[in-house]
């Protein structure tokens, strides 16, 4: 009997986790994987431990051992030769061999940087090396990302026809049940034409149940459980688990009962777990409770309501053009200067103020909560400016949420300035996404769903924003930017500043193919040094030589101020009149007063 029948026919028993089993034993390398290569006589060991305590399959030594993943990591190792050693060692034990391959450990495009190609590329070369060494099939394990899974699928099955079987890790949450989506991504899973689907990681036994009992209601492909022995703990510096082999085995026997066909264990099981499940797998028939789709059928009847949109969206989607003004924000808590300049330019008939997010990498208050008093005290629509630089996966998502429970609900998605560029140039700069990720996660949240598929309870009405420069200096990479910004589901776009008609008139070009609003950048001149620095040291916006000229000629810094009050005058009239979709002013620090001056001609013009 072949491995794919045995899974068709019978309750099998996996193994559990190599890396506890690993430390236990004294491992301290950087990551167990590379134990393959300079403890090999311990990694055989803790396969032959799993092998004695009863377990069908041996999973090999090699979850994180992927060339991108490795190189993220900072480990220069042959991922060739960790898989084909990991494959080897494993065979050793005498059981059916599964390559263990995790996932690359960043998001792919569109929300990271890393190509579906590149992730094809990558996933191949180490199922390939998996297959050389000679496993029975592959179990592609703790992904949290289905589009990534895929991608892993299809490029196990371009080298290999062994079996594949594959893992999701869930979060522990019961409205994800509710709303069905373990149904809807087991049958993603099994339209793959793999040999075995279903959940591993994060969870515990009994919160696996409801997911293998979701699972086996959707699909007829045989289900695999690989849980955790319950929640981790950090004792010393160490995560660890409190858990007994009893428990466990009593627990995760029920996973049996709910549908599954292949059970073992992940982070925190020991072959002590192992023996213990299956002396009472050995003693008690399973009998698979008869399953029903009622999960899905709810799921598919569930409605998700929409939130309202902002202001600025409803503008926007009207045709009226619109007039943001960008205020800096000062260091510390007082923000009663900015909040009545906020007032001045609501009078004047701005639409939004825009908030910057760290700009420069400088300490400034948190651009949400500024944003929140604007419109709670002024009573004026605001866009946050978001940068990737300071928050994780998570983070980005929780302040997205939380931003959107505020009612601030325009978000401008940046990248971000690295962080030592700025006041405190140690601290670390996270960049898990840049803006184009950014944006992806906002237009799955408007949809209802974060970025790992779980429902939010409601769609978000975000206005997603994007930056653009009409002067970059590769034009073709920031228009391929704007491609993928737009493909991502931005929704209209702010430029940089410019300073000359042709510029305008070029970003209102691109906006009119690309079919999004614009916003067009201006930003008054104070001086001479002004207006060489914004030409020589900001990459991608050029200040024309005769404006230069002019406020080089000035007699004093006060007339080169009314010039350029005056030269950005005239640019927002024209871009009033180009089919922008709106002007964005970007006035001196504090002098809200020439803001306020540009949009009252520009209303009256």
């Amino acid at each position: 009997m072949n491995l794919a029948e045995a899974l068709r026919k019978g309750f099998l028993i996996g193994d559990g986790a190599n890396g506890t089993a690993l430390v236990a034993k004294g491992y301290r390398g950087k990551i167990c994987d590379l134990a393959n290569l300079t403890h090999p006589e311990l990694v055989a060991e803790v396969h032959q431990a799993y092998a004695e305590a009863g377990a069908d399959l041996i999973e090999t030594n090699t979850f994180s051992s992927n060339r991108l993943r490795l190189a993220d990591q900072g480990i220069d190792a042959d991922p060739i030769a960790l898989n084909r050693e990991g494959a080897r060692l494993a065979k050793r034990a005498g059981k059916w061999v599964l390559g263990a391959m995790g996932p690359i450990g960043k998001p792919m495009a569109p929300i990271g940087h890393i190509s579906s190609d590149e992730a094809f590329a990558c996933f191949a070369e180490q199922a390939k090396a998996l297959h050389d060494g000679g496993v029975d099939g592959y179990l592609l394990e703790t992904f949290i990302y289905v589009d990534e899974l895929e991608v892993a699928v299809k490029a196990v099955q371009s080298v290999s026809d062994r079996p594949i079987l594959v893992a999701k890790a869930f979060i522990e949450d019961g409205e994800a049940i509710a709303e069905g989506l373990p149904a809807r991504v087991a049958e993603r899973m099994a339209s793959w034409g793999v040999a075995a689907l279903g959940a591993n990681c994060i969870v515990g036994p009994q919160r696996m149940l409801d997911l293998v009992r979701t699972i086996s209601e959707s699909t007829q492909t045989p289900v695999l459980a690989y849980p955790a022995p319950g929640l981790p703990q950090l004792v010393k510096g160490e995560v660890t688990y409190d858990s007994s082999p009893d428990y466990f085995a009593r627990a995760a026997l029920r996973l049996f009962e709910e549908g599954a066909r292949l059970v073992g264990g992940c982070c925190g099981t020991t072959p002590a777990h192992i023996a213990a499940l299956r002396q009472a797998l050995d003693a008690k028939p399973i009998k698979p409770r008869v399953t029903v789709a009622a999960a899905r059928e709810k799921a598919e009847k569930a409605e998700v309501a929409a939130s309202r949109p902002s202001e600025l969206s409803e503008k926007l989607a009207k045709g009226k053009f619109v007039a943001a003004v960008e205020m800096d924000l000062p260091r510390g808590l007082r923000l009663e200067k900015l909040l009545a300049g906020a007032r001045a330019l609501k009078i004047a008939g701005v639409d939004t103020i825009n908030i910057s997010d760290g700009a420069r990498a400088r300490l400034r208050m948190n651009p949400m909560a500024v944003c929140s008093l604007i419109m709670r005290e002024v009573g004026i629509d605001a866009t946050m400016h978001f940068a990737c630089r300071d928050r994780n996966l998570l983070a980005v998502q929780s302040d997205l949420l939380g931003s959107h429970a505020l009612g601030v609900r325009n978000i401008l998605a940046v990248t971000g300035d690295p962080a030592n560029i700025g006041d405190y140039p140690s601290a670390t700069s996270v960049f898990d996404i840049d803006s184009i990720g950014l944006i992806r996660i906002m237009s799955r949240f408007n949809e209802g769903i974060d970025l790992a598929g779980y429902g939010i309870g409601v769609k978000t009405a975000f206005t997603i924003c994007c930056a653009f420069n009409p002067d970059a200096i590769e034009p073709e990479t920031e228009l391929d930017r704007l491609q993928r910004k737009v493909d991502a589901g931005a929704q209209c776009f702010y430029t940089q500043p410019v300073f000359e008609e042709a510029s305008a008139l070029r970003a209102v070009e691109i906006a009119a193919r690309f079919k999004l609003p614009v916003l067009v950048g201006v930003l008054p001149l104070r001086n001479p040094r002004h207006a060489e620095f914004m030409h020589n040291e900001v990459p991608g916006v050029s200040v024309p030589d005769e404006l230069r000229k002019r406020l080089s000629d000035a007699p004093d810094d006060a007339e080169a101020a009314r010039i350029g009050e005056e030269e950005a005058t005239r640019l927002a009239q024209l871009i009033r009149k180009s089919g922008a979709a709106g002007l964005y002013l970007m006035p001196p620090a504090n002098q809200y007063a020439v803001a306020e001056r540009i949009v009252e001609a520009v209303r009256s013009s």
